[in-house]
């Protein structure tokens, strides 16, 4: 038992006596940092930046882990600089386009937060309806801006009803009422029985009294509305 507890009391000692306290990287230039991170037996990673009214452009503002905690040689720290107090204006972007607001963003010495879309009826497709900060904002944290913008309704979708053996004047009306488009309106071929039948009666251009043999999209496939639709028809 003493043997044991010897043991367990020495590897505990060995494992916290590998660790050390945090230096204070605060204020410090990225190169002082790094060199004391290291020194500590510490990695050393600069995460973001952001602007401070407080802390001098291109110090240390923050540091992760604290400084004094206790932690394993060789784990990270990593810290945020500062860029000073803000010095340019926020864009106004509203009304632009995407690409055409993250180039003038990005000439402003600013970068590109997040993007979203949402689905916006009257919208023009890709067009910036918000963004954050707002123009002119002051006292912001992060040089980016995020970017919301506008995409069409889907349209709608249904499913393709079945039309042969209708004349073409009621499919005609048919497609009209649910959003579709009349394509190609086209003389079926003649079957091998009717071929083999001479008929005095030359063949005749469709009218909304030719009946409708075959369709396409087929009937049950799914179809938006704008869709255009093709016929077969004698």
């Amino acid at each position: 038992m003493v043997a044991l507890i010897s043991a367990l009391l020495a590897m505990r000692s060995a494992i916290h006596g590998r660790e050390v306290a945090v230096p204070d990287l605060l204020g410090k230039t990225p190169v002082e940092a790094r060199r004391v991170a290291e020194a500590s037996g510490f990695q050393f990673e600069i995460e973001r930046q952001y602007y401070s009214p407080t802390v001098p452009e291109g110090k240390i503002l923050s540091q992760l882990p604290p400084a004094g905690t206790q932690i394993r040689r060789g784990w990270q720290i990593r810290v945020a600089q500062s860029m000073g107090p803000q010095r340019m204006e926020i864009p106004n972007v509203l009304g632009e386009s995407q690409r055409a607001a993250e180039l003038n963003i990005r000439r402003r010495g600013l970068d590109v937060g997040a993007l979203a879309e949402i689905q916006l009826p009257g919208a023009q497709a890709d067009q910036v309806i918000a963004q954050d900060p707002t123009p002119s904002a002051g006292s912001i944290s992060v040089p980016k801006i995020s970017l919301l913008t506008a995409q069409p309704p889907v349209p709608q979708a249904f499913v393709m009803p079945g039309l042969v053996g209708q004349t073409l004047g009621n499919v005609t009306a048919v497609l009209e009422g649910v959003g579709l488009k009349l394509g190609k309106v086209s003389e079926a071929a003649p079957t091998a029985e009717s071929a083999s039948v001479p008929s005095p009666v030359p063949a005749v251009q469709p009218s909304a009294a030719s009946i409708v043999v075959s369709q396409n999209p087929a009937p049950g496939g799914k179809v938006v509305a704008g869709s255009v639709v093709n016929f077969e028809v004698r």
